[in-house]
């Protein structure tokens, strides 16, 4: 695997890291204004944190309701103890969030998360609230790479980005313009020169507009990384030669595509068109990915394996090689002990199976098993990927692609170094659970019948 390949995976396993983490710290809540919210940005000090700290310190010893003034009190002296672990702030800055939440049960939970973002994070926070404020941390999910694209055709005009695996219409218009012929009653040179002043306005309406999306007002500057001209006539094409499109937008251009269609189709044909210039996009990335495992599939390579188990199965092997999970899978890893064998087995279950208590009970002896512990199968699997020698690639449902793998394919797999045949694996197991039972029934008939059937013991032989 090459290095690039190493620094993508793990910028995708922290991406989806920070994507839970504002999960969990958005659905937690606590009792008065005891969650504090921290950011330093880099190059801050930490000196200068810990005096702010101190003067909010003084100011909520003023606090009138003796549980709120300790909560805050106790979650500001948790603050500084975990500022306390670094002598200066990180390189990608400092964030924190420390106070008590109350639980589902609603009992009281001290909680401390401190950590430094896998990229720069340029914002500075600190509030104290009933709610951890995470609306800074969404600037960590987007991707670098942003791209425009103007669908444009004769009967109107869209604007949209993508990035990353999101895309967006920023706006979109329609216009009404004149056909070559009209139905007479007019000089034909009149006819063409309104209809040409029509087509020019609606030229430079459009360019005015794309100045407005694509243009930082602030920098002048293009807040895209590119952009993409599409359409299904010329207007595109004269949009680019047109003095009215701005010179700064016409450098931006990486691509023009002729696309079927005008409006959303047109946009999600443009995307697809412009699939080697926008490879880096996520949801790009994402559609070649699958489309790669799709071919395995049609080809009957046997080169591929899905669902929970075969996957466990290929990767105790060691033959999957890109390993695809869905970021939203179900599947929750249990790992329970059997309290009079000490034995400790692991368990694959969807939400509907957690709910049903024969799978936290012995088969045998009906005894409950002990939960060791519990997560998600994919949190576990974004710690452990590296242990089976994959890459890992995560995806979303947000293609057509995605979907199909979601919803087909129970939304894990991967691609295999060599052909494994599972039917046969299975099988095997099967037949192995198989002899098992049969020898335990053997030993239970060896248990009954200690005399030789006759009515004499082994001793009465005098052997």
């Amino acid at each position: 695997m090459s290095s690039k390949e190493d620094e993508d995976t793990e910028k995708q396993v922290e991406m989806f890291k920070i994507k839970k983490l504002i999960k969990n710290l958005t659905a937690a809540r606590g009792n008065g204004t005891s969650m504090i919210s921290l950011i330093v940005p880099p190059g801050d000090q930490i000196s200068r944190v810990n005096k702010m700290l101190s003067d909010e310190y003084g100011t909520a010893s003023n606090i009138k309701s003796r549980v709120n003034r300790l909560s805050v009190l106790g979650a500001i002296t948790s603050t500084q103890q975990r500022l306390k672990l670094y002598n200066k702030c990180p390189k990608n800055g400092l964030v924190l969030y420390c106070g008590t939440v109350v639980t589902d049960e609603g009992k009281e939970r001290r909680v401390n998360i401190d950590f430094e973002p896998f990229k720069p994070i340029n914002t500075s926070l600190y509030l104290c609230d009933n709610k951890f404020h995470t609306e800074d941390l969404n600037e960590l999910l987007i991707d670098d790479e942003a791209f425009g694209f103007i669908i444009m055709d004769g009967n109107g005009t869209l604007y949209g980005t993508v990035q990353g695996s999101n895309k967006e219409i920023l706006h979109k218009f329609s216009v009404d313009l004149p056909k070559k012929h009209g139905r007479g009653g007019q000089s034909a040179l009149r006819f063409a020169r309104l209809r040409l002043e029509k087509r020019h306005n609606y030229v430079r309406k459009v360019a005015e507009l794309a100045t407005h999306f694509f243009i930082d007002q602030n920098t002048s500057k293009t807040n895209v990384q590119g952009i993409v001209l599409a359409g299904s006539a010329d207007f595109k094409s004269e949009l680019a030669r047109s003095d009215l499109f701005d010179p700064r937008l016409l450098k931006a251009v990486i691509k023009t595509v002729d696309v079927s269609y005008g409006g959303e189709n047109g946009f999600n044909q443009a995307i697809e068109l412009s699939a080697d210039t926008l490879g880096s996009v996520k949801l790009m990335k994402e559609k070649k990915l699958l489309q790669q495992y799709f071919d395995e599939i049609s080809q009957d390579t046997g080169k591929y394996c899905f669902m929970v188990d075969d996957t466990l199965k290929a990767l105790d092997l060691g033959a999957i090689e890109t390993l695809i999970i869905w970021e939203n899978l179900d599947i929750i890893r249990f790992e329970l002990r059997n309290s009079s064998t000490q034995e400790v087995e692991v368990k694959y279950l969807n939400l509907e199976q957690e709910k049903n208590e024969s799978f936290f009970k012995d088969p045998k002896t009906g005894a409950e098993l002990e939960v060791v512990t519990k997560e998600t199968l994919v949190e576990w699997m974004a710690e452990h990927y590296k242990d089976f020698g994959c890459t890992l690639e995560f995806i979303t449902d947000r293609s057509g692609e995605g979907t199909q793998f979601v919803k087909g394919f129970g939304g894990i797999g991967g691609t295999l170094r060599w052909k494994v045949d599972f039917s046969e694996m299975n099988a095997f197991d099967e037949a192995a659970e198989l002899d098992n039972n049969e020898d335990d029934e053997d030993e239970d008939e060896d248990d009954d019948d200690d005399d030789d059937g006759y009515g004499f013991d082994d001793g009465d032989y005098g052997f």
